[in-house]
């Protein structure tokens, strides 16, 4: 769990808490930025990352960086920092509870969607950010930037990629069944294991069954059809779930992946605030919604439903079978997408797609 290079760590003295009520007596915030604010600070792009990512944004959004691209550091002042609740740096399940001494580990309390924007709201003050150009995220991460759009007056325009207005039935089973897989192993012990002895096997299993949700059946069959793995009695598709799954556990906690995978069970932008009509139709920046035409995890008819419920909404879809996971993949058509549906990004930084 090294992705940490180059990230900055603010230390918040105040205490925080939680929508469930619980406090943390002070909060660590894992973030990193590129460029530099101009005098104005009017050049802030936010990035909000998805489930598994980290602040690191250039790594997983590398083909966004770059000069004349959507995030470009000659133009931006671009932040992006860990959630609440990760194990990059941000306060999560693997900081110590500086009243116990110990880890928090189990302890970790649930958290929404919403805590997680506040505590950046927090880093965002800390910055003296008093707008921002226009905030982007993903699958949880435009759950962040959706809410954050409710939430602060700061956003000027919003990127919103492959997500809803809320967490479907479908999407919050999936997530169970994930949080299942980790629960029966016998290593969870209730979210109480030593570092050197995590719950592998179930976090692996959860894994493997995400990467078939991010995925097509369409991307599957062309990328490994029946074809069997050299060397092993299996099949390659067994084989790269297999890797994928061993992969997240070198990298990842299991507290972490139950936490954030519940946090995005409470997205639903309507909670205690109103009709949908109402709290999405008072959003008048404007939003671009971006689906992706294989998408299983969040179908398109979630984002053209979300654009419907905007009060400055505009739809634009990434035709691609690559499913969930195109936008960690198909960067430049994604860029060409914004481009055409969002002239306000491209016209003041020159967006230019190759």
């Amino acid at each position: 769990m090294s992705k940490n290079t180059g990230t900055l760590i603010y230390r918040d003295p105040d205490p925080f808490v939680t929508e469930s009520g619980f406090a943390f007596p002070e909060l660590e915030i894992a973030y990193k930025t590129w460029g530099k604010p101009n005098p104005e600070m009017s050049n802030v792009v936010v990035v909000f990352h998805a489930l598994t990512g980290h602040a690191s944004a250039d790594e997983w959004l590398q083909g966004f960086f770059g000069e004349g691209k959507l995030l470009d550091p000659e133009e931006h002042y671009i932040i992006c920092s860990n959630v609440l609740g990760s194990c990059y740096g941000t306060t999560g399940p693997l900081s110590v509870n500086p009243e116990t001494g110990n880890r928090y580990g189990g302890d970790f309390p649930e958290i929404t969607i919403r805590d997680m924007v506040r505590v950046q709201q927090r880093l965002l003050d800390h910055l003296k950010v008093n707008r921002v150009r226009f905030a982007i995220g993903a699958s949880m991460g435009g759950m962040q930037a959706l809410e954050f759009a409710v939430m602060d007056d700061r956003a000027e325009q919003v990127l919103l990629i492959a997500m809803g207005k809320a967490h479907s039935a479908w999407a919050i089973g999936v997530g169970e069944a994930q949080r299942k897989a980790i629960f029966a192993d016998p290593k969870w012990r209730n979210g109480y294991y030593p570092a050197d002895d995590p719950p592998a096997d179930g976090l692996s299993a959860a894994r493997m069954m995400g990467m078939i949700t991010y995925r097509s059946a369409e991307s599957f069959e062309r990328r490994f059809g029946r074809k069997p793995q050299e060397g092993k009695s299996c099949f390659q598709v067994e084989s790269y779930l297999n890797y994928q799954g061993d992969k997240l556990v070198e990298r990842f906690d299991a507290v972490t992946y139950v936490r954030l995978t519940s946090a995005m069970d409470t997205h639903d932008v309507s909670r205690g605030r109103g009709s949908y009509e109402d709290v999405l139709g008072s959003i008048t920046i404007p939003v671009l919604v971006v689906g992706i035409s294989s998408d299983v995890l969040y179908p398109v008819h979630e984002q053209k439903e979300l654009v419907s419920l905007l009060g400055n909404g505009r739809y634009a879809e990434l035709t691609s079978d690559n499913g969930h996971d195109a936008f960690l993949i198909e960067f430049d058509a994604i860029q060409s997408l914004v481009k055409h549906h969002f002239p306000e990004i491209s016209r003041k930084y020159h967006l230019s797609v190759t």
